[in-house]
């Protein structure tokens, strides 16, 4: 019976992450391991979400710091106190349709949060954790 539990998790767990792709995300992916990103992680993608650096403004940070920790809901800049749409595809359709823009946001947001561009690395954890949520 646990057998069939867990193959029934990673089966949701799977699907669910796939539910939620698209062609904009698979691209940015593929693009990414031809950069040198191994298999992706969505467990380092969610440690990292949480993790604390001293941004370029020499403020601690982290994602949630703008984006929250609940992914159906509106961040707010920690800054400009702009409204950052929900994270969630489920809740925002098109947040992960454009390549440009998800690029754009990951060199931006991760010099805010830490000082640096994300590795292609970072960013297949990221996305890949991401699209579950």
């Amino acid at each position: 019976m646990n057998k069939l539990l867990s193959l029934f998790c990673i089966f949701a767990l799977v699907t669910a992450s796939a539910a939620f792709a698209t062609p904009a995300s698979d691209a940015l992916l593929a693009k990414y391991k031809a950069e040198g990103a191994s298999k992706a992680n969505a467990e380092k993608g969610k440690k990292d979400w949480a993790k604390e650096v001293k941004g370029e403004d020499g403020d601690m940070m982290s994602c949630s710091t703008c984006h929250g920790k609940d992914f159906s809901k509106s961040g707010e800049h920690h800054k400009t106190k702009k409204v950052i749409e929900p994270m969630s595809a489920r809740v925002n359709a098109e947040r992960y349709t454009d390549e440009k823009k998800i690029e754009k946001w990951f060199k931006r947001n991760c010099k805010d949060a830490w000082g640096r561009e994300c590795t292609a690395q970072e960013k297949t954890d990221f996305l890949t954790f991401l699209l579950t949520q």
